[in-house]
């Protein structure tokens, strides 16, 4: 599929030769801001471009070669947006992996994608590369991020020889620049600018071969609805890993824009109070960190009634905003306040200038939604896929419906398919898989992308999303079910971290549900019970909370879809023992194999 580049902010045909445009547009703007010894610190256009260049020409001096993949093994951070923008200007395929992959998964994806170069964080991800590097006979180059102290480099690291990130500028110093001109210009919108592996819910990760077009196609499409304005000095807050298809677009949009990416610190921990001193115009989030905020807000409120009725208040207010009418009468004393007790204290936890945020890579409820719409900050849904280069619908603060996933991009088409499922065409739609070309024939049909959700579009084009095709759960009598619409009911309640529901050819549905550690550990302390989590796991009051959670949940739902029993696991879902993706999604079948046991005790009866 080959596809052309629109004119985007830059005049950039390509993603390769967008920072240079975006340099001599924006010289002296801040392009990113980055925490240096607990300083926040700013870099030019003019001097990130700079810093390209210079990464750019010491990969020439390395020997990378236009078409050659170069993987990126590093947590989010200014360094990894110069490997990733030096690597793609020479021509080269950026290949990024999570930093928090295992050696096996590393190996899979350097293997795959016949690597020849990658950049690693540290020692910590060199590691990684020293138990998997003879087994890796075409990885010619490594490059380190941060030197290892003398603590840290191992023999097996140092046998690894890796060439600090330091010493590839200064290589790239020695060179021509009209090398790395010449590099850019060979560059067509057709070429392979990325491969992006899948996380994988469904057996081994697989290469979504991405090309510039593509990027620069859905970049020029987000652009025409984003709310972003350099000229208002809007700053772009950046939690989420480089890694992933939702942040590497909004990275590529923030510098076509001229607009400041801000990148978060590296603790995850330390998100709330970096917020609050970016004081970020636009967020870009999963759904865990507004999931947890809410549950939170709503635990202060001991009538649930109460909290309803703000919220309803704050919403018809908010309308009235946006439709530029007089707020009525009868509305102003009780929004004035809510505005005073809830709605200001959450435009404070975001830093108080937000004015978007996003929510993708997983469903949010839409009662999360209108809440923070009622304050003041609008979370607007999205829906894409790697293969999709990211996006293809989203909505937007003026043009929404919450439930949705909002309306397609311009230039984007979808239909449903005769089974429910959406389908997806346009420009930004990908090459392929890498090496699995049987794959690629049954996803992409007459230029159609069969997404594998199941979805609906109403008469004014809103896209909805019902459910995951291979998640419908259909039990032993027949019944259809979506595991996602429970789930996330469970998952607005405080003590509650993760919910998975489970049911497909059994008599009734059943959840596994794990406890949120932070949340339960101040009603542990509150209540004299033990601290562990396997304790509280079996303890009645623990049982008693969740199964209140239950009771609500079940009660928007008919008999037939209704959660039966549950159980109660001693430790949270996480990445680490492989239950969940990089982006928190749950990998329904590993949970289903890794606790068949307790799945099974629950029908024992």
């Amino acid at each position: 599929m080959e596809v052309t580049a629109a004119p985007s902010a830059t005049a950039s045909q390509t993603i390769a030769d967008l920072i240079p445009h975006a340099a001599e547009r924006y010289p002296d703007r801040a392009a990113i801001r980055y925490k240096q010894d607990g300083v926040w610190r700013d870099a030019t256009y003019a001097e990130l471009d700079r810093i390209v260049n210079e990464v750019a020409l010491g990969l020439i001096d390395l020997g990378v070669q236009p078409g050659e993949r170069v993987c990126i093994l590093a947590n989010t951070r200014p360094e990894w947006s110069y490997a990733d923008l030096a690597a793609t200007s020479v021509g080269a395929v950026v290949v990024p992996i999570y930093q928090t992959n295992s050696p096996e998964e590393c190996h899979w994806v350097i293997s795959d994608s016949d690597a020849c170069a990658i950049v690693c964080e540290d020692a910590s991800q060199l590691a990684k590369i020293a138990e998997i590097r003879d087994s890796l006979p075409h990885l010619r180059t490594i490059v380190t991020i941060d030197v290892p102290s003398e603590e840290e480099a191992t023999e097996e690291i140092a046998a690894l020889q890796a060439i600090p990130l330091e010493e590839v500028r200064t290589r790239g110093r020695t060179r021509s620049l009209e090398e790395l001109e010449a590099r850019r210009m060979g560059v067509r919108p057709q070429d392979t600018f990325t491969f992006i592996y899948t996380s994988g819910t469904t057996g081994p990760p697989k290469g979504c071969v991405l090309s510039h077009g593509n990027y620069r196609a859905i970049v020029d499409m987000v652009e025409q609805r984003a709310s972003l304005d350099s000229d208002a000095g809007d700053v772009v807050y950046l939690y989420l890993p480089l890694a992933h298809s939702f942040a590497l677009l909004l990275q590529l949009v923030v510098f076509d824009l001229g607009v400041t990416l801000a990148y978060f610190g590296g603790d995850t921990r330390q998100i709330v109070g970096e917020l609050a001193e970016v004081k970020p115009t636009y967020l870009p989030s999963v759904p865990r960190i507004f999931e947890k905020i809410y549950t939170l807000v709503s635990a202060n409120y001991a009538d649930p009634e109460e909290l309803a009725g703000a919220v309803h208040v704050g919403m018809r207010v908010r309308e009235c905003q946006l439709a530029g009418q007089p707020i009525p009468e009868e509305l102003q004393a009780p929004f004035e306040e809510a505005e005073e007790r809830l709605f200001k204290n959450v435009r404070a936890a975001f830093g108080g200038r937000l004015r978007e945020a996003v929510s993708g890579a997983a469903p949010i409820a839409k009662e999360i939604l209108e809440f923070f719409y009622a304050c003041g900050v609008p979370v607007m849904e999205g829906y894409g896929m790697t293969e999709t280069a990211t996006a293809a619908t989203a909505c937007s603060p003026e043009n929404h419906r919450f439930g949705s996933v909002g309306k397609p991009f311009p230039g984007v088409e979808v239909k449903i398919a005769d089974d429910g499922e959406l389908l997806i065409k346009g420009p930004n739609i990908f090459q392929g898989y890498h090496n699995r070309a049987e794959e690629t024939f049954g996803a992409i049909e007459d230029g159609w992308l069969h997404t594998g959700d199941l979805g609906r579009v109403d008469e004014d084009g809103f896209v909805y999303i019902v459910g995951r095709k291979k998640d419908i759960i259909i039990t032993a009598g027949g019944k259809n079910l979506t595991p996602a619409n429970i789930e996330n009911d469970l998952k607005q309640c405080r003590w509650i971290s993760q919910a998975v529901m489970h049911g497909d050819q059994r008599p009734y549905p059943v959840a596994l549900v794990t406890l949120d550690e932070e949340e339960i550990a101040g009603y542990a302390a509150e209540h004299g019970l033990p601290a562990d989590m396997p304790s509280l796991a079996r303890e009645p009051a623990v049982r008693a909370l969740v199964q209140e959670a239950l009771d609500r949940a079940n009660a928007k739902y008919a008999q037939v879809e209704q959660v039966k029993k549950f159980a109660i696991l001693d430790h949270d879902l996480s990445q680490e023992t492989g239950e969940l993706t990089p982006t928190l999604k749950v990998k329904r079948g590993v949970v289903n194999d890794k606790y068949a046991d307790v799945l099974d005790a629950l029908y024992a009866d």
